[in-house]
């Protein structure tokens, strides 16, 4: 049994296009007008002058993470395993203990996330039954020296203050 075989003819057969060089000249062309364009006039050139200049942060876009508290100040976190579930990176280690405050059974004795495995996907958040984990920070210079600095912990996830007001949280405008 025979495959069938289709030819295609292949383009660019002229002596010109094998060597490419009309379409090099074009290329050439835009890459120079564009360059002398700036250079002559500068005035229209969009340039962000960080650090001085911080961008604007919609309260849509997923920064750092952060954990939250109850109004009595304990951990909103039951260590229900769900964001470690749901997270495709594998970045979440949770390690659960037992509770004493009467919220629930278990609370959270080690909350790590490496923020260097994290694809800022927000799927913790989304899968948190308790509001636990938002990534509302504002902050989006997450910057280090050295790996063990890129591992968050429990208690700097829970120093962790928002950027943006309760009231804009609660209404769904993340």
């Amino acid at each position: 049994m025979g495959a069938k075989v289709r030819v295609v003819e292949r383009k660019g057969r002229t002596f010109l296009e094998q060597l490419y060089l009309l379409e090099v000249f074009k290329g050439m062309a835009v890459t120079l007008g564009h360059f002398f364009r700036n250079l002559l006039d500068n005035s229209r050139l969009y340039v962000r002058h960080y650090p001085e200049v911080r961008p604007e942060i919609s309260p849509r876009w997923r920064g750092r993470h952060r954990l939250t508290r109850h109004e009595d100040g304990t951990v909103k976190c039951v260590a229900c395993f769900m964001c470690q579930t749901n997270c495709p990176s594998n970045c979440i280690i949770i390690e659960a203990g037992e509770r004493f405050d009467g919220r629930s059974e278990k609370m959270p004795l080690r909350f790590d996330i490496d923020l260097l495995e994290c694809i800022y996907c927000g799927y913790c958040v989304e899968a948190c039954p308790m509001d636990a984990i938002r990534m509302d920070t504002g902050i989006f210079s997450v910057t280090s020296d050295n790996r063990e600095s890129m591992v968050l912990g429990l208690e700097e996830m829970l120093r962790t203050p928002g950027a943006f007001d309760e009231d804009s949280y609660q209404k769904g405008v993340r």
